[in-house]
């Protein structure tokens, strides 16, 4: 079978992989769509984030679906030919975290595709791929395409969880890539009375208001945009910060009202924080990552029709141009999201 790996940064090939069967609990998977992440881009741009670097070929990808080609020994509950959305959370289920009821901060984690461990957490873009039952969620009435997006709803639902109680609540969200515009669909399931999103990109504030936004921002059109809502010590109750970016941290905290609730999804790097408005408005300051049971959640609110992932999917590419697939999904100005079809 064919599988993405990436060996050093924009060297990714196209390579053989062994084909592994199904053990106890198991069940093989024949890859249908897998979607490029943020992380997926950091490892093909620059071989690595922060201080994460590849030290050994690994295979890429963790926003996956496909459909189930065998079961193995003791598994119940699927059947041949089932359309799954794949989540790429593995705990442990045994250290003290996933004991204490924190299994997406498990020590023992084996995350697809992520190079923090020594060796390599191999990823699922592969044309088969053998995965826990437990990690399937049958997705029924949904397209391959619509499945393969739980992985990155399941990481704004867990962020709105991270937010607390949201209904009526006045929400910010900066930057608005795949992350931001899912939160924007988050916070309004939760019962957000009020949503604006702020981006450098008149493209991206394009698909926030698509997604539902009501009120867009472009920071690169007006770099004071949010200054009048710093008025009367603010106006929003909750920032979800998805762009990693400090200036749009700042100007979020001083949007924000006292008391108020800052959300940090983006990853850009270490970002120095303003502590004396932090401290003044009493702000919580939140950090959000991964996510466990969102999944299954994210999996049944598209099934039910209750946040649709449609309009953020622009591109999508058969296996043997994964090369140009990670070129468009390096390119903001041309892709939200962008997937890789294998089957």
């Amino acid at each position: 079978m064919k599988a993405i790996v990436i060996h050093a940064a924009k060297d990714l090939r196209l390579e053989d992989s062994a084909v592994e069967a199904p053990g106890p609990g198991q069940v093989e998977i024949r890859l249908a769509t897998g979607g490029i992440c943020g992380s997926d881009l950091h490892y093909y741009n620059h071989g690595g984030f922060g201080a994460v670097r590849l030290k050994e070929p690994m295979i890429l990808g963790h926003e996956v679906s496909g459909h189930v080609a065998s079961l193995g020994e003791g598994v119940s509950g699927l059947a041949v030919g089932d359309l799954v959305a794949v989540s790429p959370s593995r705990p442990c289920g045994a250290c003290d975290y996933c004991l204490k009821g924190l299994p997406n901060h498990c020590f023992n984690m084996r995350f697809y595709g992520s190079a923090m461990p020594f060796p390599h957490i191999q990823g699922a873009f592969r044309e088969r791929l053998v995965a826990k039952a437990a990690q399937c969620v049958k997705a029924d009435g949904l397209s391959a395409c619509e499945a393969a997006m739980a992985e990155p709803l399941a990481v704004t639902l867990h962020a709105t969880r991270r937010a607390g109680e949201m209904l009526g609540k006045r929400v910010l969200v900066t930057g608005c890539g795949p992350i931001g515009t899912l939160s924007i669909l988050a916070a309004r399931r939760a019962g957000a009375a009020e949503i604006v999103a702020a981006d450098l990109s008149e493209r991206a504030l394009g698909f926030a208001r698509a997604v539902g936004a009501d009120r867009t921002i472009n920071l690169s059109e007006d770099r004071d945009g949010l200054v009048p809502f710093s008025a009367n010590k603010g106006y929003f109750d909750v920032l979800y910060e998805c762009s990693g970016a400090q200036p749009a941290l700042v100007a979020g905290i001083q949007a924000l009202r006292p008391r108020g609730d800052i959300v940090q999804l983006g990853l850009g790097g270490e970002m120095s924080l303003p502590m004396m408005a932090i401290t003044a408005k009493e702000l919580d300051l939140r950090g959000s990552f991964r996510f466990h049971e969102e999944f299954a959640i994210a999996v049944k609110l598209m099934q039910g029709g209750f946040i649709d992932v449609k309009p953020l999917i622009t591109h999508t590419l058969p296996l043997a141009d994964a090369l140009q697939a990670f070129e468009i999904a390096s390119d903001k100005s041309q892709s939200m999201k962008t997937q890789i079809a294998f089957s």
